[in-house]
């Protein structure tokens, strides 16, 4: 049903897979000129236009996801996002400069030094220029539908890889399959980001919460998964339980470094050894993730001291 236009990024992670169907694209990619070009040229390649897109669907708010979504809704596209994801590509740079403040302060109660900190928090800066606002024009939650060609899109939020993150449902070709963005990837372990507070001022435990998602998705007994880079995924119960046990395992290590009291700085540099400083934000969001994982398991304890915060075993 869902035709694949693989579109070039300027990131680590190379092209971004988009979904077409008739007229609704999910997932349009970054806005460079490159991928703009590229996606011009698939599109060309069908006898559309741009002013041909009707929908324009953004399964999580990354800039090599939703950043061309601005120019398709000026050409009279509808953008559909979870009410999270609207709040965020409607204000990128806002939400930028919120995680900047909130992740500073963290990183240094983490144990990482304030001036490495404003450095790490920093660096996304440059992703600004490939996502330019879009206002959302239909909000979709958990439960709700779209219809593709008389197909019905079933609509679930997950949390894991990005906030206001959802999977699409659907049946096609006697298969039950899904689009997942990048909650479910072949050949990568997703990264569980760190997310600054929400209106509760809780900050949210990340990798728990994708821990129980991908549970979720493996029990549905998907035949095929059309993730958001590189290629489908044919056995996804299979690949979800790849991943839950790269967890498993990575929770297991961050556990052994735990033997006194250990700052997520620790952790990481236990994990990950001469790791860049491009690379430190997902390194965090490794360390505290799991660590987040092990205190909801009742497996290590969190304290302040003196302003740090320092993880015990239990």
């Amino acid at each position: 049903m869902f035709t694949r236009l693989t579109v070039p990024t300027p990131f680590q992670i190379g092209p971004v897979n988009a979904y077409l169907a008739g007229r609704t694209l999910v997932d349009p990619g970054p806005d460079s000129e490159e991928a703009w070009s590229h996606l011009l040229d698939a599109l060309d390649e069908r006898n559309l236009e741009p002013d041909d897109i009707e929908r324009v669907v953004i399964t999580h708010p990354h800039p090599d996801h939703f950043g061309l979504a601005h120019r398709f809704r000026d050409a009279g596209a509808t953008v559909v996002a979870t009410p999270d994801a609207a709040a965020i590509v409607s204000d990128f740079e806002g939400r930028f400069e919120r995680e900047c403040e909130f992740f500073t302060d963290f990183f240094e109660r983490c144990g990482m030094a304030r001036s490495t900190a404003e450095t790490v928090t920093g660096l996304p800066e440059v992703f600004l220029r490939y996502a330019p606002d879009v206002a959302v024009d239909q909000e979709v939650v958990q439960g709700d539908t779209l219809v593709v060609h008389d197909t019905v899109l079933d609509v679930d939020e997950v949390l894991g890889h990005a906030d206001g993150e959802c999977v699409l449902s659907f049946d096609a070709d006697g298969e039950r399959q899904a689009i997942v963005g990048d909650h479910v990837l072949l050949e990568i372990t997703p990264n569980p980001f760190l997310l600054p507070p929400g209106e509760d001022g809780e900050r949210p435990r990340v990798l728990p919460a994708y821990n129980r998602s991908l549970d979720r998705l493996r029990d549905r007994d998907y035949d095929r998964l059309l993730p958001g880079h590189r290629d489908l995924i044919d056995r996804p119960s299979e690949r979800i339980g790849e991943i839950r046990e790269a967890h498993e395992e990575r929770t297991a290590n961050v556990k052994a470094l735990v033997d006194g009291p250990t700052t997520p700085v620790d952790v990481m540099e236990g994990l990950f050894e001469d790791l860049p400083v491009t690379e430190s934000f997902a390194g965090m969001s490794e360390a505290v993730g799991h660590l987040d994982v092990l205190e909801d398991r009742g497996e290590v304890t969190l304290r302040d001291r003196g302003g740090v915060l320092v993880y015990e075993p239990q």
